[in-house]
């Protein structure tokens, strides 16, 4: 199933019916894994700072090199960022098992996890950027770039079409669809219990069934998003790129839920500016195919207008 699944997407997309739809993530990508079909797209070929996205390459590139993830590692001083100055809740010098450090990194966002995981690959920072260009190099990635683990690196680019790529990559790793897809957890810091939430709060809301997640956001990159999930009886890859507030990327989440399910979707809060597509022959915007199946309609998401750095 993972090298059919590939292979389509290494092919060309699969489109029918077209039609509009209102979207503010400047970039999109909807992937059906069922029919090999493209439901929505974006300017998915756009090259891109993919901020947090980046840690599913990651968590994939460490957990290809088998280490021992019961070996108990520190979060040291060189881990901190000094690039942007981002927050975490990870003290430098706690000492935790390489597992739970995926866990922070995935679940969390920790960027300071992140930048562990890569300091304590086999061979250091440098074979773990080696690691991270020769998957992308296997998964046919030609659009990316990774220079760092965290994201929080501009020069971290890649294109919604690359990412469905990676999504798709990732979801066959056991470990990662099951931190990427925990509402929370407590974890022993020091000695002290300490809650740590799913930065997509949509993991864990009711109507919603996600198998793989991950957010990410930067300056540069905007507010990220990458889901794998399952609606109206169809399992579905979801990249969303470049959306202004937190508010608008839970909008274009929920309606591409509501596409797939035939619910009736919600109006955009701002204008969607659509964007030239030369090579595929039509106009900026969205490319859809149009789904039968219906369900009934669930909640609209909360708006969460906290921002971090993810």
């Amino acid at each position: 199933m993972f090298k059919k699944t590939i292979l389509a997407l290494l092919l060309s997309y699969a489109a029918a019916t077209a039609s509009a739809m209102p979207f503010s993530s400047q970039h999109a990508l909807v992937f059906e894994e069922e029919s090999g079909k493209v439901l929505l797209e974006k300017d998915a070929h756009a090259v891109v700072p993919i901020a947090s996205l980046t840690k599913l390459m990651t968590a994939m590139v460490v957990l290809d090199a088998k280490q021992d993830m019961n070996e108990q590692i520190s979060i040291e001083e060189s881990d901190v960022d000094v690039l942007k100055h981002s927050s975490s809740r990870v003290p430098v010098g706690v000492v935790l098992a390489r597992a739970t450090v995926l866990q922070l990194a995935l679940m969390s966002s920790d960027n300071r996890a992140a930048a562990a995981l890569a300091r304590t690959y086999p061979g250091g920072k440098p074979a773990f950027v080696a690691a991270v260009r020769e998957k992308i190099n296997t998964l046919g990635m030609h659009d990316t770039v990774i220079e760092e683990p965290t994201g929080l690196s501009p020069h971290n680019r890649s294109s919604a079409a690359d990412l469905l790529k990676m999504a798709t990559a990732a979801s066959y790793y056991p470990e990662i669809s099951r931190i990427t897809t925990e509402s929370g957890d407590l974890i022993d810091i020091n000695g002290r219990p300490t809650q740590y939430r799913n930065t997509n709060r949509l993991v864990g809301r009711d109507g919603w069934d996600i198998l793989l997640s991950k957010t990410g956001f930067t300056h540069e990159a905007g507010r990220c998003l990458i889901m794998r999930m399952q609606s109206a009886g169809k399992h579905v890859v979801m990249v969303l790129l470049n959306a202004q507030e937190s508010a608008q990327r839970l909008m274009d989440a929920e309606n591409v839920r509501r596409y797939i399910s035939g619910e009736p979707m919600l109006a955009a809060r701002a204008p969607v500016h659509t964007v030239s597509r030369k090579a595929r022959g039509h106009r900026g915007g969205i490319v859809l195919v149009k789904s039968k199946s219906r369900t009934h309609a669930h909640s609209q998401p909360k708006i969460h207008k906290k921002r971090r750095t993810v």
